[in-house]
């Protein structure tokens, strides 16, 4: 935009409406600037002002042209059609964009040189430190999760902290932005603060050191009360109703409210937070608090809902807070739930009661942790069969809030995967063992401080085994999906793998989930230098989970041999027949499982509550009312529907492979 300065009529006209200036000479405006629109203002420091040539349409038919009303501006640039008006104090050292609305403000500042959040260390896990993440706008879980565990590699720690620190450094300043068509009303003080396009600011106490990554496609909306110092909110989030953040990093389309605490904690896509408190966490995607009474605290979570009165501590009352835990992917806590840390809970367990031995169950994933009389019992499994583990799969996909065409974090939704089914591998040879070595007979196994009874360990074995065969048999039926064949050698020419990558050990890097290997190559092209950016950094990770049903087949190749004992090098029509079988089974099995557990929320004891005043009959028909009945359920025509689809699936497949 071309600037001029102000002409002796126009600086005449402004002193008439009450302007002033330390010096009209340091005030330029844009060609078509008239003085209409401008009160009450005084002018200190450079200045630049746009035209003020529309009107701002406000709830309740209120309209505003827009304009300068009772402010102050030192070092103010503002854009064309902003309205701004009763600043109590002073706006100084910003830049403002265009269509901007800014009324009942106590102060806008920037003092000094600031990288607007960038850079702030957030002690996550270990409140003591060693852990900080240094957050920044283009942090993703993965970036995070990196940074925070991998410290036994110093050089790469090293190198992800110089990334970042350039990356702040680049974008400190000392004028602080206010994008285009952002909304500030009634607010304390913005200090230090670049607020990006289409935010909407309403009623906040007080916003310093921070940046709010707002733009057109994901609006971030701020809302009354809300205390945040040292702080990053990513695109589409919700920040409201006096919430308070101190070193927080907060992700894509997350939700924090009705009074929730947080401090030196992370939160990343679509996480909730409200009533609760929050202190050092790691918040994978899909971190859910509801609740008043709920403390995390130094833990790691993702897709983890925790119930009411869930509580962790990090300290044994010894050396301090100085302990961490972590609960794998699609964990949950129950109303009261308390683990003493260092603990890990495996992959979409449950936890219920309170824990103290510090139990280790990462290898027993889908399982049941239960305390009677101050003892931890595990159930292995036995979550492959619970109806709540697949409606929460189902759901997480349809609750992605992220509106932004550019995502930050790169999520794997998948249930069954090679991190989850090589865990269950895993599981079957330890209860296997445990058997063998205590004698099948005993009443009562112990594994890692807890304990496991006999007839838990011998369903643990049985679900783990249906669940590789409907994972495994899944892949294969996905990659022999639509062709024909005409002989053996093309079927096995068909199963061969496009790439060696995803042998292996494979991670769950908060969200994304990847071969190991591959995270080892992107650490050690970091830690040479070959990687020396953020944005290359999420290219890779990008890269990672683009490929991943690539990588996943060439994990499943590498195990058939393991599991079903013939070599895919050499399979023949009939392995493959059989393979298929064992996979029909294991679906319609526990797809039958599914329907039984959910019949159970129809049961009589279920309708305890219902028909208030009336006989069994009535209570019956309320609850038919509210709840509907079983077999017209969505979840029960689904599971149905789903052992019919599946059942002609693996028909089709026989029938194809039988013409040979």
């Amino acid at each position: 935009m071309n600037y001029r300065k102000l002409s002796e009529e126009e600086i005449l006209q402004l002193q008439n409406q009450a302007c002033l200036a330390d010096d009209w000479e340091k005030v330029t405006v844009a060609d078509a600037f008239t003085t209409k629109f401008v009160h009450h203002t005084r002018f200190s420091g450079e200045v630049r002002l746009g035209v003020f040539q529309s009107e701002f349409a406000l709830a309740g038919g209120i309209k505003k042209h827009s304009g300068l009303r009772h402010v102050t501006l030192h070092n103010v640039t503002v854009g064309n059609n902003c309205c701004i008006e009763n600043i109590q104090n002073y706006i100084a050292n910003y830049e403002i964009g265009h269509d901007t609305f800014i009324e009942n403000v106590d102060i806008i500042l920037t003092d000094g040189l600031s990288t607007f959040g960038n850079g702030v260390e957030a002690a996550v896990l270990n409140e003591t430190g060693g852990r900080e993440v240094l957050i920044n706008d283009k942090l993703s879980a993965h970036q995070a999760y990196i940074m925070a565990l991998y410290r036994h590699r110093p050089e790469l720690i090293r190198r992800m902290k110089a990334i970042t620190d350039y990356y702040s450094n680049k974008h400190a300043s000392r004028v602080g932005s206010i994008g285009n068509h952002v909304t500030i009303l009634n607010t304390g003080s913005v200090k230090d603060m670049r607020i990006g396009d289409y935010c909407c600011i309403c009623g906040a106490n007080r916003l310093t050191n921070g940046s709010l990554n707002s733009n057109r496609e994901a609006p971030v909306y701020i809302g009354h009360g809300v205390i945040c110092d040292d702080f990053i909110v990513s695109s589409g989030s919700h920040i409201d109703d006096g919430a308070m953040l101190t070193r927080c990093f907060v992700g894509q389309a997350c939700r924090l409210g009705h009074n929730y605490s947080a401090s030196d904690s992370l939160f990343f896509s679509n996480c909730q937070g409200e009533n609760g408190e929050a202190c050092a966490i790691f918040a994978g995607p899909f971190t859910v608090t509801h609740h008043k009474s709920t403390l995390l605290i130094a833990g790691m979570f993702s897709f983890m809902n925790a119930g009411s009165g869930s509580n962790q501590s990090n300290h044994m009352y010894k050396l301090g807070p100085i302990h961490q835990g972590t609960l794998e992917r699609g964990a949950k806590t129950t109303s009261d739930s308390y683990i003493l840390w260092p603990a890990r809970v495996g992959a979409f367990s449950l936890v219920m009661g309170r824990h103290v031995t510090h139990s280790d169950t990462s290898n027993l994933p889908f399982s049941y942790l239960i305390e009677q009389n101050n003892t931890t019992y595990l159930v292995p499994g036995v979550n492959l069969r619970s109806v709540g583990t697949i409606r929460d799969a189902q759901k997480w996909p349809k609750r992605d809030g992220r509106t932004d065409s550019h995502k930050l974090d790169f999520i794997n939704y998948n249930l069954l995967s090679p991190y989850t089914v090589q865990k269950m591998f895993k599981g079957r040879e330890i209860l296997q063992n445990l058997r063998k070595a205590s004698g099948e007979l005993s009443d009562i196994y112990s594994y890692h401080s807890t304990k496991i009874r006999n007839s838990s360990l011998v369903k643990g074995i049985r679900f783990y085994e249906t669940a590789i065969h409907k994972f495994l048999g899944n892949s294969v039926i996905k990659r022999l999906e639509g062709i024909t064949f005409g002989s053996d050698e093309e079927i096995r020419a068909r199963l061969r793998p496009d790439t060696r990558i995803g042998v292996g050990e494979w991670v769950d890097i908060s969200g994304l989930i990847a071969p190991k290997s591959e995270i080892d190559h992107l650490l050690c092209d970091i830690e040479s230098g070959k990687v020396d950016r953020l944005k290359h950094i999420n290219a890779e990770f990008e890269r990672l989970h683009l490929n991943y049903y690539t990588y996943e087949w060439t994990w499943v190749y590498d195990h058939i041999e393991e599991f079903y004992g013939f070599s895919p090098e050499s399979i023949t029509a009939e392995q493959l027949c059989a393979i298929v079988e064992k996979w029909k089974e294991a679906v319609v099995g526990l797809d039958r499982l599914l329907y039984e557990d959910a019949k159970k929320e129809f049961s009589l004891s279920s309708m305890t509550g219902f028909g208030a005043d009336g006989s069994r009959q009535e209570k019956e028909q309320d609850f038919e009312q509210v709840r509907g009945d079983f077999e017209s359920n969505p979840f029960v025509t689904a599971v149905l529907k789903h052992i019919e689809v599946k059942t002609a699936l693996g028909n089709e497949l026989i029938g194809r492979i039988r013409q040979i």
